[in-house]
């Protein structure tokens, strides 16, 4: 069974084909970050538009990556949320004509379930059951996982996610868009005495998290040092970074020591864009340690949005016998919690 991955939620243009023989036999990806650096941030329309021109062009080169026809292709998976509503029209469009003029079952996937999955890519995947911690531009999620499609959400972000708060944070810093990865990389440069920021909501119960004082906490602390400095220097930018960076892992790590603890679980699995930020690997692979625990990571390749998690989930449900009926329905806002089980 090979199935073609299509993933537009945002700002990446991803396609892949998994072969349920050979696994991930074609892996293409096309990111706007260029598109979008003017305006230090993804804007929707242009977002939409970019992938009507790139997505046709990936397919027709992960075919060729794979050394498949279209009459080889057993399926197609493509994103239908959450995401921009219209950035996820396109591709579901696509996907949905190709499965009709292919004569193929297709599938809508869930873009965090796709996160969540990603790690079963690789040959050291988990095993269920595990805490999944989901952290990216636009979610923070702590997942109670016994299967697929067998999800509880015991933790969230009351506002802004784990990601958004670092390319926020970065913006003030002066750094280009995305900020998050440049802020990690000035943070290796910072004293780790200079500033100390708080660990938002980690004094009280519960597993929901909250970045957005954090950010604020930060731009007061940015403010403050150019009143005190006359300007931001580099060594200044770099403390401030590196304060940050520990108040959002510690927090992060804390909030799932908790979530291990209350549901007694031994693995723990971190997808999504932060979860290839270095220092958040180093800390939580510390602690598992020492909670004599487990914990699985994607390939850093496999940790921004892709084609792959996309064609390996629509892989599992297309098993299955799960797919789609010829309306096309894209969900911009889709708890995870509302997934069937296989």
């Amino acid at each position: 069974m090979k199935i073609l991955g299509i993933e537009t939620s945002c700002d990446e243009t991803g396609v892949a084909i998994y072969d349920e023989e050979k696994g991930l036999i074609a892996n293409q990806l096309y990111t706007q970050i260029a598109l979008h650096a003017d305006y230090g941030g993804v804007v929707p329309e242009l977002a939409s538009r970019d992938h009507i021109r790139k997505t046709t062009p990936l397919i027709q080169a992960a075919l060729a990556e794979a050394n498949l026809t279209a009459e080889q292709i057993d399926g197609v998976a493509y994103t239908s949320g959450p995401g921009l509503v219209g950035a996820l029209l396109v591709g579901s469009t696509i996907a949905r004509a190709l499965a009709y003029a292919w004569n193929v079952p297709a599938i809508g996937v869930h873009h965090m379930e796709g996160h969540l999955l990603a790690p079963m890519l690789d040959e050291n995947r988990p095993h269920f059951p595990f805490i999944a911690l989901l952290a990216s531009g636009g979610h923070t999620q702590l997942v109670q996982v016994e299967g697929v499609g067998k999800y509880k959400v015991i933790g969230e972000s009351i506002d802004d996610a784990a990601g958004e708060a670092f390319d926020k944070t970065a913006k003030l810093l002066g750094l280009d868009y995305p900020g998050g990865a440049a802020l990690s990389h000035l943070a290796e440069k910072g004293s780790p005495t200079r500033f100390t920021f708080p660990r938002p909501m980690t004094d009280r119960p519960g597993l929901d998290f909250s970045f957005s004082g954090l950010k604020t906490f930060a731009a007061n602390t940015v403010n403050q040092a150019i009143k005190a400095e006359g300007e931001l220097t580099e060594q200044t930018k770099a403390d401030i970074a590196y304060a940050f960076q520990e108040a959002v892992i510690d927090t992060l790590a804390i909030k799932c020591k908790r979530a291990l603890k209350e549901t007694g679980y031994q693995r723990l699995v971190i997808a999504g864009g932060v979860s290839a930020n270095k220092k958040l690997r180093e800390s939580l692979a510390k602690m598992m340690k020492d909670l004599k625990g487990e914990v699985f990571y994607p390939q850093p390749q496999f940790c921004t949005d892709n084609g792959a998690m996309i064609a390996y989930t629509g892989f599992l449900r297309l098993k299955q016998g799960q797919h789609d009926e010829l309306e096309i329905e894209v969900k911009p806002r889709w708890p995870m919690t509302e997934l069937s089980t296989i």
